[in-house]
């Protein structure tokens, strides 16, 4: 399952339920404000971190750019992608649940 966050794991709890409830082998992608969950040193990061063993973790490169995050912000492992990828990863996986 390919699961999508687009809410600020700084101001809710949205990508730690997404990550309770993701199955290994399941891929979480990281859009909007969602992208603050792919930075490295928040107090997120070791969430992130962890659930990476199990979970793929992906994040929209332009939603990145238009929030001022460099790329070299972004935790070790995280795939940096586009909408072409974003459209790549849905026809990938059979379902999609978008975290809101």
């Amino acid at each position: 399952m390919l699961h999508t966050v687009n809410k600020s794991p700084l101001d809710r709890n949205t990508l730690e339920s997404c990550i309770q409830h993701a199955l290994k082998g399941s891929a979480v992608l990281l859009i909007e404000d969602g992208v603050y969950g792919a930075m490295q040193g928040t107090q997120k990061s070791p969430m992130v971190e962890s659930a990476m063993k199990a979970v793929s973790f992906y994040v929209i490169g332009p939603d990145l750019k238009a929030r001022g995050i460099d790329a070299s912000r972004v935790i070790d492992g995280i795939d940096i992608i586009d909408y072409s990828g974003f459209v790549d990863l849905v026809a990938k996986y059979d379902k999609t649940q978008s975290w809101l």
